[in-house]
């Protein structure tokens, strides 16, 4: 039976996901980067929705969801959304419509290959991106996607518990966009030019939206309007708080003031960290989380870049891959039935297996998207070339790649 609150629920939460991507990632991302490539980094938030949109509804979706073929994918049956009605499908959600599950689950596929923009941001040709992401999508979002939350997929047989995406979506982004970062060199003059960002003002602004959006990500993902989804929403809500705190504590500390970016970035890592754990966590336990993710992902984004000088533009493996794996791993020590009985207990509850459990899905998924991510770009390298050339990067991609700019100044 289809439940009117429920998928009135589902709805608002598919249209707050979709708002995470664009403006929310778009302005976060833009706002970072240098001006003469704010535009190109807002094309690629906004032409992702628009690819994925598509790749979704034609095979991602029968890939992801689908009958089960070798606990691996899914077959093609529901391509182009064939046998995938308004009728609920009792296998994911029971009391809303197959096609809103279908249209809720899109989003997170559209956001997931967005997040990794962050990494090769202010360098990358504009055709290639539109390949890898395509194929980044078809053969590791989807696939992973299958693993984790597909009926028959091994990671969810074998117990790995993911409440909203932290496998599914931080993790592969976030180790593919270290991968890019490595295979695709630095930005010319990384290192020895300043490279502040732009307009910390738009940043703010997509960092807001993405907290916003993300009640949808976490509290939606419950797939009904219940006591579930609204564990989930104070958890996320407690958990970006906690972490927007400490890391402009840990600034305060160690460089003297605390900054707006730091606040944002913290707060974008403890979302990104309480995901998979959201909907199986107590407050307190979200906080505990967030204060992890400031920590860890401060020093992953101020020591350890800067130690082994990769040039992860805007931060993505420092955020977005180390918060997935801590909240993945979190989630095998705070997670308690008695708040999600359709979950298990973590190790701090009685259950030291399932910290087990949690570290074969990140350590599987890690593998996978790391060698996955750089077959494809080497084989965009040989074909197409992944990087703009010096004399484009230096005017900036948003005359070259798009011809045109996001500053027009008038005498």
């Amino acid at each position: 039976m289809i439940n009117s609150g429920d998928t009135a629920w589902v709805l608002i939460s598919t249209a707050l996901v979709m708002l995470m991507t664009i403006p929310g990632l778009a302005f976060f991302y833009g706002g970072l980067v240098r001006r003469k490539n704010v535009l190109s980094t807002i094309m690629q938030s906004f032409f992702v929705l628009c690819l994925i949109s598509i790749q979704w509804i034609l095979w991602g979706y029968s890939l992801s969801f689908g009958p089960d073929i070798g606990h691996f994918i899914g077959n093609l049956s529901w391509a182009g959304l064939r046998n995938v009605g308004l009728a609920p499908n009792p296998d994911y959600a029971a009391t809303i419509p197959h096609q809103l599950f279908m249209v809720y689950q899109m989003m997170f596929a559209v956001i997931t290959p967005g997040l990794i923009t962050g990494a090769f941001a202010e360098r990358i040709k504009f055709s290639t991106y539109i390949v890898f992401t395509l194929l980044w999508a078809t053969l590791i979002y989807d696939p992973v996607c299958h693993w984790v939350w597909g009926t028959g997929g091994w990671l969810k047989n074998l117990g790995v518990m993911d409440f909203a995406g932290g496998i599914v979506v931080h993790i592969t982004s976030g180790v593919s966009a270290l991968v890019c970062a490595l295979v695709i060199g630095k930005r010319r003059g990384y290192g020895r030019e300043p490279m502040s960002p732009h307009n910390l003002t738009l940043t703010v602004l997509g960092a807001g939206l993405l907290w916003f959006g993300w009640f949808g990500f976490n509290a939606g993902s419950a797939l009904s309007a219940n006591g579930v989804a609204v564990s989930a929403f104070i958890a996320t809500n407690t958990a970006a708080a906690a972490a927007a705190l400490t890391w402009m504590f840990i600034e305060w500390k160690l460089v003297s003031k605390p900054t707006m970016l730091g606040g944002a970035t913290g707060a974008v890592a403890g979302l990104a960290t309480i995901t998979p754990a959201s909907g199986f966590v107590s407050p307190f336990a979200a906080i505990i989380i967030g204060i992890m993710a400031a920590v860890i992902c401060y020093i992953a984004v101020a020591v350890i870049k800067l130690k082994f000088t990769y040039d992860d533009s805007l931060d993505a493996f420092g955020v977005h891959g180390v918060g997935g794996t801590i909240g993945a791993f979190a989630t095998g020590l705070f997670a308690q039935k008695l708040i999600n009985p359709a979950g298990a207990n973590g190790l701090f509850f009685g259950n030291p297996s399932q910290l087990m459990v949690q570290s074969i899905g990140i350590a599987a998924t890690v593998i996978y998207s790391v060698s996955v991510t750089f077959v494809i770009l080497k084989v965009l390298d040989l074909v197409m070339g992944l990087r703009v050339s010096d004399e484009e990067e230096v005017i900036g991609l948003d005359i070259t790649q798009h011809e045109e700019s996001a500053y027009t100044l008038l005498d």
